[in-house]
């Protein structure tokens, strides 16, 4: 029976309570993925598991771009002149979402699937995709230049140019925003038809789902303690 939005996120209320940061819960333990797979040169075992669901496939081909994103703008963090608290939130992201990419590609990998390379103009916000490979991203790909949460040219050009506690303030700004759309993303995932019937694909999701709510409060008391800027 398929699993409905409502029951999942049910039960993932639990989870969120529990759950530590984003960097403290790896589902399943996976080696370094390489930046693309062609589906032709995936593991054997891939030929005997069954064809993966189109939504399981957009959601795991759509989440890495997304956790890129977020470790792009995380790394900035030393250079922009963040406060230590900011940094060693940063670092925690940095570790937490680059181990879900490693475990996001290894299922695109064992399912025959190509793993998306990095796409720069994507990560920094662009809209235009005129030499990007859809045909790569394999079943249900979704357009990831609209995927919630993610940031826009215009606002990863602000954050580039901030330092110090305006750059503090506007990175917590921009990474709940960044973290309430990876929430939509699941929340889409478990509402599609057969979407997270996959135990791998249901475990990540829901660690995803959990960790990055509990990190959206933590980020949001933060913003709320920094001092008002200055006019």
């Amino acid at each position: 029976m398929r699993r409905t939005s409502a029951g999942v996120l049910a039960g993932l209320s639990l989870a969120v309570g529990l759950a530590g940061c984003s960097g403290s819960r790896t589902p399943v333990q996976a080696a370094p993925a390489p930046a693309a797979t062609p589906a032709a040169t995936a593991s054997p075992a891939a030929a005997n598991r069954p064809a993966a669901n189109p939504a399981d496939v957009a959601f795991m081909s759509g989440m890495i771009h997304h956790h890129r994103q977020a470790v792009l703008i995380a790394g900035w963090a030393p250079s922009h002149g963040a406060s230590e608290a900011i940094q060693r939130l940063c670092e925690r992201i940095v570790v937490g979402q680059g181990d879900e990419i490693d475990l996001l590609s290894r299922w695109l990998e064992d399912h025959g699937l190509p793993v998306p390379a990095p796409d720069t103009a994507m990560m920094l916000g662009a809209t235009s995709h005129a030499g990007m490979n859809h045909g790569a991203m394999g079943p249900g790909a979704m357009d990831h230049s609209q995927m919630p949460g993610m940031l826009s040219a215009a606002e990863l050009k602000a954050l580039d140019a901030a330092r110090g506690p305006a750059f503090d303030r506007l990175f917590l700004e921009d990474m709940i925003k960044h973290h309430k759309g990876a929430l939509v993303m699941v929340d889409q995932l478990f509402g599609s038809q057969g979407g997270g019937q996959d135990e791998d694909v249901f475990r990540l999701a829901s660690n995803v789902y959990a960790d990055q709510s509990t990190e959206i409060g933590r980020m949001q008391k933060m913003l709320d303690a920094l001092p008002s800027p200055s006019h």
